[in-house]
Parts: structure tokens; sequence; C-alpha cells
């Protein structure tokens, strides 16, 4: 399991409206392009610099995939990470503050001391 990997990937996805869009209607295949292609990119540095190791296990893919958000808050997903990016892409579906609320609802499972979201 990766915590860094999955904060990069929200936080990559959550910077660019055109993946927003992309990772809400078709979750399952921006993961994994995302994955194949993204992944190995080093944040801020020019497009020469990759690494090969970093990989998704099958528990964080499907969470990904799933768009399941509190899974995510429990393998370490930084929760400003979660929340921003679900929010950007759900929000117009609710009532406003509507996601905010459902989004508290669905973590309100987890307890003191939170997951551990170090990276």
């Amino acid at each position: 399991m990766s915590r860094y990997l999955l904060n990069k990937f929200l936080y990559t996805v959550d910077r660019d409206p055109g993946l927003v869009e992309r990772y809400r209607d078709d979750p399952e295949g921006t993961v994994a392009w995302w994955e194949a292609e993204q992944a190995g990119r080093i944040l801020n540095c020019h497009d020469g610099e990759s690494s090969t190791w970093l990989a998704f296990d099958d528990t964080e893919r499907a969470a990904l995939a799933g768009h399941d958000y509190p899974k995510l808050f429990e393998l370490g997903a930084h929760p400003f990470l979660t929340l921003t990016l679900f929010i950007a892409m759900f929000e117009r579906d609710h009532e406003p503050m509507g996601f905010q609320t459902e989004y508290a609802q669905r973590l309100a499972h987890v307890a003191m001391p939170y997951p551990d979201i170090a990276t």
C-alpha cells in the first residue's frame, strides 16, 4: 500500500478540470490510465524524471475506481484531498452543502484516532 501514491493521484487529478470530469465519468479507465502513464512522474519535475516502482495495490485501485472515499480515508488518503476532489466531482448533484453532509455521514463511523495520513 502507498499512501503517497493515493495522495498523488488525488492531488494531481483535483488540479486538472479535465481529469476531474474524466474521473467522474470513467473512474476505472482514468485510474488505469493514470497508473500506467502518470504514477511514475515525479511531482514538480520536468518530464525527463520518472520512477518505475510505484503502483496501486488491488484494494487501492478498487477504492479509487469505485469512488469509495470512506475506504480511501481508511487506507490513509488525506481527508482534505479526498474532500476537495469529490466536492469537485459530486457537489453539483446535491443541494448546497449536501455533498459535504453526505461525506461527513459516510465517514461518521471513523473514530479517533484517525487512520495515519502521514506519507
